[in-house]
């Protein structure tokens, strides 16, 4: 029996997975290194935690892993129920949380290596946690795609940004941004995915453009805008999404919209919020995401070498 220590929780409705004993050996490189270890040599540990019959296509998974950062508290290595994601928002609040839970960080600011870079926690004395994320960018505005919805061949323009990770935003003649609306909205997002792969649209260095994200306006009298984000493994993000947030405000700022300091409150389809500012470096802005985390189990995974899925069923 292979057993593998968790801690689940939730950021603001969207469920991450902390392994914290029980995973793979990687190595003593970077994080960067450490994930292509993880890549090419123990995906089925990635699939066997996120994946059915252990987990759900919502489910991200934090590896904590040992930091080349000597200042850095920790190392993570995030992943989700198709691959690994170079950076996840909403999975850091969450591995905040959970490191408070086991007691290896208080109040205070913390760096956490990421394969993209590093990331600092800070944790307040009431428990509220903020990330500092990678720096941002708009990489192109107002990129036309074909694609094909409900039978027929449409249009839509959205702005390329990089949060984290790669995002294709669309804030015009998008379905309704409401839970109802959610399978509609799954449709909508894929089939722009799929105009995008094969325009060749990509990101810098073509790669590949992995997040969409629909905005529209807020249900809530607080909040700036409401999204809709799919991600890759075509399921959508309870939270507001911390990478796709950091994108957002990139492009408006790139605009002239969003003032360094300036708060952006980000509605998420069920109705959860993030809070965004950030402060500008050259062409880049430096995010700052705010939300909140709970703890929602500690487990133990057992993977019974006689199972036929243990290693997780993939589809």
């Amino acid at each position: 029996m292979h057993r593998v220590h968790v801690i689940d929780s939730h950021t603001e409705g969207e469920p991450t997975r902390v392994v914290i004993s029980g995973g793979p050996e990687l190595g003593l490189g970077t994080v960067g290194e450490q994930l292509e270890v993880f890549r090419r040599e123990h995906d089925w540990v990635r699939s066997a935690i996120v994946n059915e019959p252990r987990g759900n296509d919502a489910m991200v998974g934090a590896l904590l892993c040992k930091p080349a950062n000597p200042e850095a508290a920790a190392g993570v290595i995030f992943f989700n129920n198709v691959g690994f994601l170079n950076a996840c928002g909403h999975g850091t609040i969450g591995l905040a949380a959970t490191l408070a839970h086991l007691g290896r960080i208080g109040t205070g600011s913390y760096l956490v290596e990421t394969p993209v870079g590093d990331v600092t926690i800070h944790r307040a004395g009431d428990g509220s946690i903020s990330i500092d994320n990678v720096a941002s960018y708009r990489h192109a505005a107002d990129v036309p795609v074909e694609f094909v919805w409900q039978g027929q061949s449409r249009i839509a323009r959205g702005d390329i940004a990089w949060g984290g990770n790669w995002f294709f935003l669309v804030g015009a003649d998008t379905p309704a941004i409401t839970v109802a609306n959610i399978e509609e909205l799954t449709s909508f997002s894929w089939a722009i995915r799929q105009g995008l792969e094969r325009a060749r649209i990509t990101g810098a260095n073509g790669q590949a453009i992995d997040h969409i994200e629909l905005f529209g306006p807020p249900s809530r009298a607080d909040a700036d805008s409401r999204n809709f984000v799919l991600c890759p493994g075509k399921a959508y993000d309870r939270s507001p999404c911390g990478t796709g947030t950091s994108a957002k405000m990139a492009c408006l700022a790139a605009d002239g919209k969003l003032m360094p300091g300036d708060v952006w409150r980000q509605e998420s389809v069920i109705g959860s919020l993030f809070r965004g500012t950030y402060a500008r470096r050259g062409t880049h802005i430096l995010p700052t995401i705010s939300g909140a985390a709970y703890i929602t189990a500690e487990a133990t995974l057992v993977m019974d070498p006689h199972d036929p899925f243990r290693h997780g069923i993939r589809v």
